[in-house]
């Protein structure tokens, strides 16, 4: 026993080296939707042996991240249209749930922490910088889950949370300035303990977002690829 200890650490270690790293690329859209991702090339840019790399795979494919498509291998996930409007469809209702509770729940450490993520999007908004815009953007939609002070809520969003700042990055585009200027309205409307008004612009907020991302959706669409991924979804559930 003592002496598998060491290497099932090193394997888990090397797995997370290589979860880490493909879920940032891809996040951050350096591994575009619809890529074919090869063990054997992967296996060797991140040093790893192929059981570490497969289980990575694996993890990412439970995010929503990757799929695994028989005698295809692994792609990075096509995040189809039907996948983004599924995404807004939960987002519309546990968004404005989580605003709801944060209003009436958090406290003054996480309001100081909202606000200090409220004055990075800013900054990056002045720099035009829209990688940081996203990533700010994304990370201001999971600090409101976070005041929420729901486990159960925080749980059944955790898996949402990948997919979300991935959108983010694919949807760049949209306007940063108005994305903006409604964060600060959610901010408020939390900061005044008005549930139901931040429930109302939390909700308001997604949905003013799905027509655009579902046309931006259709830009990195994979004709050929998407029906497959519907099948192996179907068969994964």
């Amino acid at each position: 026993m003592t002496t598998a200890q060491p290497f099932d650490a090193g394997r888990r270690s090397l797995r997370d080296h290589a979860y880490e790293t493909l879920r940032r690329r891809i996040i951050e859209v350096e591994l575009q939707p619809g890529e074919r991702l090869v063990e054997r090339d992967l296996a060797t840019e991140l040093a790893v042996s192929r059981i570490p790399l497969r289980e990575a795979l694996r993890l990412l494919a439970a995010e929503g991240l990757v799929l695994l498509v028989p005698h295809r291998g692994a792609l990075v996930a096509p995040f189809t249209p039907t996948d983004v409007r599924d995404l807004f469809d939960v987002r519309e209702s546990l968004e404005s749930l989580a605003a709801r509770l944060a209003a009436e729940r958090a406290d003054e450490e996480g309001m100081a922490r909202l606000a200090a993520r409220l004055d990075v999007a800013r900054s990056a908004l002045r720099e035009q910088d829209r990688s940081a815009i996203a990533s700010a953007n994304a990370a201001f939609h999971t600090d409101i889950a976070d005041l929420a002070n729901n486990a159960l809520l925080s749980a059944v969003m955790r898996p949402l949370e990948a997919r979300m700042h991935w959108l983010f990055r694919l949807t760049a585009e949209r306007d940063p300035a108005q994305q903006c200027a409604e964060h600060q309205q959610l901010y408020e409307a939390v900061a005044a303990r008005d549930g139901d008004l931040a429930a109302r612009l939390a909700h308001e907020h997604v949905a003013d977002g799905r027509a655009t991302s579902l046309a931006l959706a259709s830009r990195w669409s994979h004709p050929d690829i998407d029906p497959q991924a519907v099948a192996a979804r179907r068969r994964r559930g």
